[in-house]
């Protein structure tokens, strides 16, 4: 099996990889035409890969299309899960729709950007100036209802299943739990009905690489958003667990003669 990769830091273990500058896509196309998988493109070459040179491509095409944009990502889960989804709205950046927000949302809400992750561009909103403010840098209004938590989940699905959960705990007097904002990591009692939401909702959208970020309120369990490139410094021994997962699913959606997993361990640096 002939795997092409984009991003070699994400596929170190992997056997029979090739690695091509993204900016190379065009001139290493008889590369890529000879390759059974293409791993982690960037965003801009999907539709490339996929409609022009007709290749399967890792992460699946629908982690990356809803992956990318929260609006595209909040409207498949109201599809397939809408009791899951805090209550939202997106709306066009105009004056009327500001003052609608101001009449359907409580201080404080959230607002997010439409593009962004590792909880940039995500604001707690308390008065009207902040509003204001956050609508003079964004031309989609995206806003969401306060949820009440001090933490939240964040689960990984690698493939066909989650190989991962934990909380991360919030700092206090913050209102973002991300480890990239200082949050802390538990891995005490997480809700395996979490783990078996994250399960069926990524397989309904053929989500196959992504951590998702489910907040926990009473009884509910909410989705906040998922990142299909997402960070790894929450697992235990994670990296090769990752590999793996991702050299089986390969394995079953390609010739059922392939080798086993051998992970391959890089040479030691010289000193």
């Amino acid at each position: 099996m002939k795997l092409v990769t984009f991003q070699p830091m994400r596929t170190i273990g992997l056997p029979n990889v090739s690695y091509i500058k993204p900016e190379h896509l065009f001139k290493e196309k008889q590369t890529i035409a000879e390759a059974d998988w293409i791993l982690f493109p960037e965003y801009w070459q999907v539709n490339v890969l996929v409609y022009g040179l007709k290749k399967r491509i890792f992460p699946s095409i629908q982690s990356y299309h809803l992956g990318h944009n929260k609006v595209e990502m909040t409207r498949a889960l109201w599809a397939v899960c809408p009791e899951h989804v805090p209550y939202t709205q997106i709306l066009a950046n105009t004056e009327a729709n500001i003052e609608h927000i101001l009449e359907e949302f409580p201080f404080p809400f959230i607002a997010k950007e439409v593009r962004n992750s590792m909880g940039r561009g995500v604001f707690l909103i308390e008065s009207e100036a902040q509003l204001q403010d956050y609508a003079r840098h964004n031309d989609i209004l995206y806003v969401q209802e306060y949820l009440p938590i001090d933490r939240d989940l964040r689960i990984t699905f690698v493939g066909d299943e989650v190989i991962g959960a934990y909380w991360r705990v919030g700092q206090e007097g913050h209102f973002l739990n991300n480890v990239a904002q200082g949050g802390t990591i538990s891995f005490e009692h997480v809700p395996p009905g979490a783990i078996r939401l994250v399960e069926t909702v990524a397989k309904q959208l053929g989500i196959n690489h992504a951590g998702f970020d489910i907040a926990v309120v009473g009884e509910r369990l909410y989705f906040l958003e998922f990142n299909v490139l997402f960070g790894n410094m929450g697992f235990r021994d994670n990296q090769q667990l990752i590999e793996r997962k991702i050299w089986e699913y390969l394995l079953t959606h390609s010739s059922p003669d392939s080798p086993p997993f051998k992970p391959i361990t890089p040479a030691p640096r010289a000193s």
